[in-house]
């Protein structure tokens, strides 16, 4: 059995189609940023698109979900998402997760897994936590292949870069 077809057993043609519209919005997110991108779909329709934006604004709360949710909010003119899902291609973080049940979002499908951050049920799990009066849904792994692959080329190219500007600093200091 070939990949595309584990795909489809495991996860909802829908759930597959959300998550490619994710990962061409991802096609947005500004080089500096860590490739993660949002959308929220209310019915059938995206309401909401978001691309991490934490250094390109200087915004500490500039991650591709509070972004996308606020853009839904305004859209659909209203702060309770209720009728409202998640699509993100890394796994919410705690401030996300957040965001996710302070507006009522009814579920979160995300690709990658954040083990070291991800409050969706990796790290922390907010998103579904029995003490807060919201629980959203959780689907995870959607495509995550796919959604892994830009964020772990832009830290390889991080890294690369790292020891560039570590070696040329030591060559400097070298030849003082």
């Amino acid at each position: 059995m070939d990949n595309g077809q584990q795909i489809q057993e495991k996860y909802s043609p829908r759930d597959i189609e959300y998550m490619r519209a994710a990962l061409e919005v991802l096609k947005n997110c500004p080089e500096s940023e860590v490739p993660v991108a949002a959308i929220v779909v209310c019915g059938d329709e995206i309401v909401g698109r978001g691309v991490n934006a934490r250094t390109t604004d200087n915004d500490p709360t500039g991650h591709a979900e509070v972004i996308a949710i606020r853009e839904a909010s305004k859209k659909l003119g209203r702060w309770n998402l209720s009728d409202c899902e998640l699509f993100v291609t890394l796994e919410p973080c705690v401030m996300c997760a957040g965001a996710v049940v302070y507006s009522r979002i009814k579920r979160i499908v995300f690709g990658a897994y954040d083990v070291r951050f991800g409050a969706c049920g990796s790290a922390l799990d907010v998103a579904r936590c029995e003490k807060l009066n919201h629980r959203a849904e959780v689907v995870g792994g959607v495509l995550e292949d796919s959604c892994l692959a830009p964020i772990r080329e832009f830290f390889k190219a991080l890294r690369g870069k790292n020891k560039k500007e570590i070696k040329s600093t030591l060559d400097i200091e070298r030849a003082d």
